[in-house]
């Protein structure tokens, strides 16, 4: 029996010998592993990014809406549209009898044109808030002042806009003090919001925020509001607030106590946990589907072998001669594919990371690097180069060794 390190000499000495050959072979791996490599990290990042944009909602506040959060049971959103509308006399119930709620504001969202002189956006979101939105907002006021509670009360004709009306309308100028048409009234610009940036794709600063009777007032009162309570507290104060909440609303609508909600509550782990089960989705297909390439680089790696085995039958038959188990030849032929799917692997993973890295830099979607995906990678181009280096091997060491030698 051969020791290891022989076992490697012959197959670094064979690698050289049929240097192309190898190159050629390692390339299907590197391009499998790199596409897998890819859709791992771009995959990790959208779900860094979801956890930092979309869910940002911090660990003490939650929502309370007439539709759920999570549409995932069409039945369930048919439902909730019969659901009677949320209203600012629900906000106020909540306010009243929740003691474990520090604040309780509510906010409303319509779609309109915004226009500045003869620049326009379409599909701006308007958002109307109550001005104690200011405190449970998790969006930051770059410029200017948040609106104030008188305000709000006399229905000004004031708004805060997002960076992207910013950078469009106001480009290198002060916006706060300008006039703005949202929809098809004049706003005043009192201040602007740091720039949030795009989620998988989807702007999120192509919006305006004004005050809620202001909105109510242009839009009407059959909107129905989604109520952010900010909690006194996280733990077992933030599980309390949604108890209260829940009761508050149930009575203040009248609900009998055989009968479920007519809202639905929100949290940040409830975005959190849909997400989860989407991306754990796509990811599965995703692998599933980058792996197929890995695999016909296995079958590539296969065929290598068994064109090798084939033109070194007289070299197998010498081996043997010489005092070479079955048991050598298969650890010989199963090194050297090993070693070609290493190498494979190696340049793959760079690959990956390569791709990840400029999709991270130079384009909005995002892409994460963890450390592990290396491990992944490698371990599964050893994975291919045992699985599909098994037949070649065994063909070699079931070679008869008197034939072999007489192998031209």
């Amino acid at each position: 029996m051969l020791a290891w390190r022989d076992t490697l000499s012959e197959t670094a000495a064979a690698l050289k010998a049929y240097r192309l050959r190898a190159l050629l072979a390692s390339l299907g791996i590197t391009l499998g592993v790199a596409t897998v490599i890819t859709v791992m990290t771009l995959i990790q990042g959208a779900n860094l990014y979801v956890e930092t944009k979309i869910a940002n909602l911090g660990t003490n506040v939650f929502q309370i809406s007439r539709l759920p959060f999570n549409v995932a049971d069409y039945d369930l959103l048919i439902k909730a549209l019969r659901f009677k509308r949320l209203t600012l006399e629900d906000m106020q119930a909540v306010a009243a009898r929740c003691r474990h709620c520090l604040r309780v504001g509510a906010e409303v969202r319509a779609s309109v044109r915004s226009r500045y002189r003869d620049r326009e956006l379409t599909d701006t979101a308007l958002i109307g808030h109550t001005a104690n939105m200011a405190d449970i907002d998790t969006r930051t006021v770059a410029l200017g002042r948040y609106f104030t509670e008188a305000e709000e009360r006399r229905s000004a004709q004031v708004c805060l806009i997002g960076s992207r009306l910013v950078e469009e309308f106001f480009a290198g100028t002060d916006p706060v003090g300008r006039m703005v048409r949202l929809g098809e009234q004049e706003f005043l610009v009192i201040g602007a919001y740091e720039k949030i940036g795009s989620v998988l794709g989807q702007d999120q600063d192509n919006f305006a925020v004004i005050p809620m009777h202001t909105f109510l007032k242009l839009r009407g009162s059959r909107s129905s509001v989604t109520l952010s309570v900010q909690a006194a507290g996280a733990g077992p104060e933030f599980e309390q607030a949604q108890d209260e909440a829940r009761l508050a609303l149930r009575a203040a609508r009248r609900v009998p106590p055989d009968r479920e909600d007519d809202f639905f509550i929100g949290t940040k782990e409830s975005y959190l946990a849909l997400w989860r089960r989407i991306s754990a989705a796509f990811f599965a297909v995703y692998v599933m589907v980058s792996s197929i390439a890995a695999l016909v680089g296995g079958i590539v790696v296969m065929n290598v072998m068994l064109v090798s085995v084939a033109e070194r039958t007289k070299e197998i038959g010498v081996r043997r001669a010489s005092g070479a188990t079955q048991g050598d030849i298969v650890r010989q032929f199963l090194a050297e594919s090993l070693a070609q799917c290493l190498l494979g692997g190696m340049a793959g993973v760079a690959a990956g990371f390569a791709v990840a890295l400029l999709l991270d830099n130079y384009t909005p979607f995002p892409a994460a690097v963890r450390g592990w995906v290396v491990v992944f990678g490698l371990g599964f181009s050893c994975l291919i180069g045992l699985f599909f280096g098994i037949y070649p091997a065994t063909r070699a060491a079931r070679l008869d060794p008197v034939a072999a030698l007489r192998a031209e």
